[in-house]
């Protein structure tokens, strides 16, 4: 059973950006998102957004209405480049920008999506459902619900695996995630008991791409729990006339086959270029009189 509070509707962006989250196709774009869990502030570059700190920029190249319209990446590309102080820059894509030299960094990985509505679910699933709904109640929320057992199942996942100090800090962001996106919500499963054993965030800012954003949960959550979390993030997306779900990367094998045991589908290639930005050297006159 899956209960429902009510959002907030407002976000307080500048128009353009706020147009980039209700057009978003990957979370990058969605900017509260952003805000809330890096403090990163962002701006467009033609019809990209960036977002941008300190000297280095990560431009988020799949240009509004056109995810892969190249030459919208390369104009968004140049014009990024153009920023004063700009040191490095980070570019995710779906293909190679064409100012990437040679000796860029390169990795590539691609988000799956899952059509909306669900499709019928193929006998092994539905049993492994309706075993978890035999053992956990799925409740719907904002940030008020987000509390020490939700911060302690993100604990028990950080502490078991070699992750960056970057996402260790993301994680740690969740509740100030879900207080400053309207549209995210929080999915928690409980058993019968009323413990939290799993949660899962989905995010509905965008119109048309709803988005499966964050997922954990303990090793002693029932079987199936993970399957009862997505299936109410998608219905829920459902709900609201969304058309997709982002499941976000692939990311490994093992997180790759369950996304595929749901029917998910090759969404959008994602490529993440970076690169330093060689600064000009100054002459002796300018050294020494600062100009």
């Amino acid at each position: 059973m899956v209960t429902k509070t009510a959002s907030k509707t407002n976000t307080g962006l500048p128009s353009r950006l706020t147009q980039v989250t209700a057009g978003a196709v990957t979370p990058d774009q969605l900017i509260p998102y952003v805000k809330a869990v890096s403090g990163l502030d962002s701006r467009m570059f033609g019809n990209c957004v960036g977002h941008f700190c300190e000297g280095q920029i990560v431009l988020i190249g799949f240009p509004m209405g056109k995810p892969q319209d190249k030459e919208a990446l390369d104009a968004a590309v140049a014009e990024a480049l153009q920023t004063k102080g700009l040191q490095h820059i980070t570019v995710l894509c779906a293909e190679k920008p064409s100012q990437a030299p040679d000796n860029a960094t390169v990795s590539k990985d691609a988000y799956w999506s899952l059509p909306l509505p669900l499709a019928p679910y193929k006998q092994k699933l539905r049993n492994m459902l309706t075993r978890a709904k035999r053992d956990i109640d799925i409740e719907e929320s904002g940030a008020e619900k987000y509390g020490q057992e939700h911060e302690a199942i993100v604990e028990n996942f950080c502490s078991g695996r070699k992750l960056e100090a970057g996402m260790i800090h993301i994680f740690h962001q969740l509740k100030n995630y879900l207080a400053e996106s309207p549209e995210a919500r929080l999915f928690s499963a409980r058993t019968k008991d009323g413990k939290v054993v799993a949660f899962a965030i989905g995010d509905y800012s965008s119109f048309n791409t709803a988005f499966y954003m964050f997922a954990y949960r303990l090793p002693s959550a029932p079987p199936g729990t993970a399957d009862a979390l997505l299936e109410a993030v998608a219905k829920c997306g459902e709900e609201r006339g969304h058309s997709q779900l982002n499941l976000g990367l692939a990311v490994n094998e093992g997180i790759g086959f369950f996304k595929k045991k749901w029917g998910a589908e090759f969404f959008l290639p994602c490529y993440e270029y970076g690169w330093d930005i060689r600064q000009e050297k100054k002459g002796l006159f300018a050294r020494l009189f600062g100009a």
